[in-house]
């Protein structure tokens, strides 16, 4: 395995090495194509992943540490870009400490929220995000992290019970979930009295990050759209430790 500190070089990825980023880089959802799965940070770590071929096509398969998230990053993106580093050590923050992180978190959003902005499938950089790269991206910056995508953020949550005009035990930063019966698709974090910062597709009537309510009062496409779809409702009480999520 390279020394700490070593710069990035293809024939130093091996199996199980960990690097962190200098710079933002884009992660892929395979080896080839411009399909985004997630983005990750300058600062963030990753570990090759150890089975199968870990270079295909001028790209490396990961896991990012951070989420346990698995993807594709492109070498060229990597290039200088990259140290050798030591495992990520997650951070074991308990339930206060979390909650009173929370108005940072919703802070975030609102200054996010406030700059020009549209949906980006993959998006976990700023502006431009999906739903759980909003939601993640957003705890990540008071440095609560949550796994990446919506349904696995349902599961890691502590539940809290909801219905459409009914938010009487929501707190402001509880996340709300949203799809079908069958699976989680969409996620929203509670603002207050039952309104929800979220970004959300030009096919339900919006392109990027807005501000909608569970209340039948509230009467916009993309609220009565998602009210329609309420599965529930969560609490963040803990920090993701990096490992891996089905």
């Amino acid at each position: 395995m390279p020394t700490l500190g070593t710069p990035l070089a293809p024939e130093l990825l091996l199996p199980g090495s960990v690097w962190q980023l200098r710079r933002p880089v884009n992660g892929y959802a395979r080896d080839g194509g411009d399909g985004l799965a997630t983005q990750a940070a300058a600062g963030r770590r990753f570990r090759v992943q150890g089975s199968g071929a870990a270079i295909q096509r001028g790209r490396v398969r990961v896991t990012l540490l951070e989420d346990g998230y698995p993807c594709w990053l492109s070498l060229a993106d990597l290039a200088g870009q990259a140290v050798s580093a030591g495992a990520w050590q997650p951070r074991l923050l308990d339930a206060d400490t979390i909650r009173r992180r929370l108005p940072a978190v919703l802070e975030w959003i609102a200054a996010v929220a406030a700059t020009p902005n549209h949906y980006l499938w993959g998006g976990t950089l700023g502006p431009d995000l999906d739903c759980s790269g909003l939601v993640q991206t957003a705890f990540a910056s008071t440095g609560i992290w949550l796994p990446r995508d919506a349904y696995q953020q349902e599961r890691f949550c502590t539940p809290v019970a909801v219905r459409p005009g009914d938010d009487r035990l929501l707190r402001p930063g509880d996340l709300i979930f949203f799809g079908t019966p069958q699976r989680c698709t969409h996620v929203a974090i509670h603002r207050g009295r039952g309104q929800y910062w979220h970004s959300s597709g030009r096919e339900h009537g919006r392109n990027g990050i807005g501000c909608d309510s569970l209340h039948p009062s509230d009467q916009h496409p993309v609220a009565c759209h998602y009210r329609a779809e309420l599965r529930g409702a969560g609490r963040v009480e803990r920090c993701h430790d990096g490992s891996t999520l089905p």
